[in-house]
């Protein structure tokens, strides 16, 4: 039997079977309330240095498969589960969790109580921890004093960011998408509507960025504090107005701070595919998919030129916004899904569409 311990900055230690790679690992623990897409979890960037608890109890059923990954090389720190499936079934199945992260060298536990640690998590809120490698005889107190003394690096939108600018052509509208940390349902719900999309880094500036001619520019999710990338915030800064624009998560975060607004952490996120938002313009609420640590302070909104369009009805948290005069709207939650629900899909449509009234007003204009 190899064991596995994850050792918390509050001092609990939660014991269990290790699977995946034999090393340690520190990182921010947290916990994602979805019942499946334990794929797409596991390669979001945006969970970049987090150790992922799963709520739900049994994870793995389905195995893993070739189509879900929303990145080649996850980020994720370590993977917490109460049950580990040895023997998935499903149609698409290629193998194991457990092999996956041999594979690509992370960290899992599981076996332990993860009803009790995520409730730690929402009382404490987000905690600092360590997985320790395989059958590790460690010293509890001098781990937790070092996981209190540590400050873990700020720079995760650097991490997992495209190093160098791609295309995904397409012959549809021509859209820059700045990669924070970019899933690749947010590329693959552009590409189905015959985008031209070039991606570029997260530090890409103004001017760079509209030498690609676009019509229109996608701001991406991304991991970590929007504070920590004021290179982007610079650059939004300088784009707003210029073409049209969607934020996604992080996007709509780093917008809202090139617009004048603040942001705030949150005391254990939003993380999962069951979060209910209210569209403010239409009544409609809709259940999405969210992964997020920060979010925009409601009150520093009044001396901006932004609006609300979107409220969590869980914590009544900002969850959109619109430019009262330019073509700009964001969002805080997963349009693109992955793992579903897919009810705020429409968005990408109104994004098209966005693009489109402007190519129409500059040729009134050019008429």
């Amino acid at each position: 039997m190899t064991t596995r311990k994850l050792i918390l900055e509050t001092g609990e230690v939660f014991e269990g079977q290790a699977f995946g790679s034999d090393k340690g690992s520190d990182g921010e623990v947290v916990f994602t309330t979805g019942m499946t897409g334990y794929q797409e979890t596991l390669s979001d960037p945006s969970f970049c240095g987090q150790i992922v608890t799963m709520t739900y109890p049994l994870i793995g059923n389905y195995g893993m498969n070739r189509d879900d990954f929303e990145t080649i090389s996850p980020a994720i720190k370590g993977f917490v589960v109460h049950e580990l499936a040895k023997t998935p079934s499903n149609f698409r199945n290629e193998g194991t969790v457990d092999e996956y992260f041999k594979m690509k060298d992370i960290p899992g536990i599981e076996g332990i109580d993860t009803r009790k640690l995520t409730r730690l998590i929402r009382n404490e809120g987000s905690v600092k921890g360590y997985l320790t490698a395989t059958n590790e005889d460690v010293n509890v107190e001098e781990v937790v004093a070092r996981l209190q003394g540590t400050t873990f690096p700020t720079n995760q939108v650097e991490q997992v960011s495209t190093k160098s600018a791609y295309p995904s052509p397409g012959r549809g509208k021509r859209v820059v998408l700045m990669d924070f940390g970019m899933k690749h349902g947010i590329l693959r719900e552009l590409n189905k509507r015959n985008c031209d999309v070039v991606v570029v880094p997260y530090n890409t500036t103004a001017e760079e960025v509209l030498a690609y001619h676009p019509d229109g520019i996608m701001l991406s999710n991304g991991p970590g504090d929007p504070l920590d990338v004021p290179e982007a915030i610079e650059t939004i800064k300088t784009l707003i107005g210029k073409v049209p624009l969607f934020g996604i998560c992080l996007g709509h975060q780093l917008f809202a701070l090139a617009s004048g607004a603040q942001t705030f952490k949150l005391k254990f996120g939003h993380r999962g595919a069951n979060h209910p938002v209210k569209d403010l313009r239409t009544g409609r609420t809709e259940l999405t998919s969210q992964n997020h640590g920060y979010a925009v302070d409601m009150d520093s909104l009044a001396a901006t030129d932004l609006e609300v369009t979107h409220v969590a009805l869980n914590d009544s948290t900002c969850e959109g916004l619109r430019h009262k005069t330019a073509a700009a709207f964001t969002v805080q939650y997963h349009p693109e899904a992955s793992p579903g629900p897919e009810d705020p899909n429409h968005l990408f449509d109104e994004f098209i569409e966005l693009m489109n009234n402007n190519t129409r007003e500059e040729q009134q204009q050019h008429a």
